[in-house]
């Protein structure tokens, strides 16, 4: 292992280049915390670690590229932050994107249930043994308010036409399926997870996937006065990472320092369970730990 300092608290944190995810991991890194930034585009990480480098005086900061559609890519990068960390005390899973058409990842699933379920889904199995042989370690899963109901016959939105709001909500409620089942499976465990919804706040959500059209761009110059930054959106991500009082509180749905109430169908555990199970079989080319 490349790491010898074992007392250092680290962590990783996905979509790390820009936005909440850049505002998160400097955050961390002003904590003296090593912080893996985990990007799908190398040029824009190195701009970011620079930057969060310069802002923080931290230079325990590790750069780790992956397209989180890619299920080989974020086996390998999975790989990668094993070798590089003996430790892993904080995950968080943050990257999030929204397509205005339907798209395919390279193993053949629509590509916003890819990135925004699949993706934190797979890394965190991926890296469990790690966060176990860590604990007291957390897992945050970033969430939304926009939420849909999964559509258990037709995730690959095969029978019907996409609609890019309703794809990624359908995404992101996968995040909370995800977070209730994976609380009952890590009781015991040292290890917690809970989702955390940041508020809404100035996003490149989807800017680089085409999803923010010409009204978009233009409603967040006219009105971005009024929307908070985000920094401030951190802070709700950064509570559940950080407080003392939340050492032991698993399996919840944050919202600002309390907790929120969770769509109907996320409160199922019959249908987390089966989320899981499903998500297992999409994901199972070499199989998960989490089980």
């Amino acid at each position: 292992m490349i790491s010898n300092r074992e007392g250092k608290r680290t962590a990783l944190v996905t979509g790390a280049n820009s936005g909440l995810g850049k505002a998160i991991a400097t955050a961390l890194a002003a904590e003296n915390t090593r912080v893996g930034l985990v990007v799908r585009d190398r040029e824009r990480g190195e701009t970011a670690l620079a930057e969060i480098r310069a802002a923080t005086g931290n230079d325990d900061l590790h750069l780790f590229v992956a397209d989180l559609a890619d299920q080989s890519a974020i086996r390998a990068m999975a790989q990668a932050v094993q070798q590089r960390f003996e430790h892993l005390h904080l995950l968080v899973n943050n990257a999030g994107t929204a397509f205005p058409e339907r798209r395919l990842s390279p193993q053949g699933i629509e590509c916003a249930l890819a990135v925004n379920h699949l993706g934190p889904f797979l890394l965190t199995n991926l890296l469990l043994d790690l966060l176990k042989a860590s604990a007291p370690a957390r897992i945050v899963n970033v969430g939304t308010r926009i939420s849909t109901a999964l559509d258990f016959g037709d995730l690959n939105w095969e029978r019907r036409p996409y609609r890019m709001m309703q794809g990624y909500g359908q995404s992101k409620l996968g995040n909370l399926h995800f977070t209730f089942e994976l609380a009952r499976r890590l009781q015991g465990s040292g290890v917690t997870v809970n989702c955390v919804f940041p508020g809404v706040f100035k996003s490149n959500l989807g800017g680089t996937d085409g999803a923010q059209g010409f009204f978009l761009k233009l409603f967040a110059r006219l009105g971005g006065w009024a929307i908070p930054s985000a920094e401030r959106a951190a802070r709700r991500v950064l509570y559940l990472a950080d407080a003392p009082e939340l050492a032991d509180v698993s399996g919840q749905y944050f919202g600002d320092r309390k907790t929120i109430p969770a769509p109907a169908q996320a409160l199922d555990a019959d249908a987390n369970r089966r989320v899981w199970q499903i998500s297992e079989t999409l994901t199972a080319e070499q199989g998960t730990a989490g089980g």
